[in-house]
């Protein structure tokens, strides 16, 4: 009884931890506007060399955003972009690409 106890509550924990952790695609879109310029509003790029958004999976997008702003990915253009996201902009904003098709 008490196992299932423990195992019930860290359940329980987790997923409110996880809804947590969600992006909110519409504050998210408000956050990207910088990003449109490249990626367009609709997350398909104006050119050819920076990547489509749209439709991506929203941990991909979190993690390559995380990625940009620690420096384990470089590029030029990026770092400037993500310096002042906060984890929970990122979120957003990868619920914001993610959630358009």
């Amino acid at each position: 009884m008490f196992a299932k106890s423990i195992i019930s509550i860290c359940m329980v924990f987790g997923f409110i931890s996880s809804v947590q952790a969600a992006g909110n695609a519409k504050k998210g879109k408000a956050r990207a506007a910088t990003c449109f310029a490249c990626h367009g509003a609709k997350g398909i790029s104006v050119s050819p060399v920076w990547p489509n958004l749209a439709g991506q999976k929203q941990a991909y997008l979190v993690k390559q955003l995380k990625a940009f702003k620690s420096g384990a990915r470089k590029d030029p253009s990026m770092k400037p972009m993500v310096a002042g996201l906060s984890v929970q902009d990122m979120e957003d904003i990868a619920a914001y690409f993610s959630s358009l098709k």
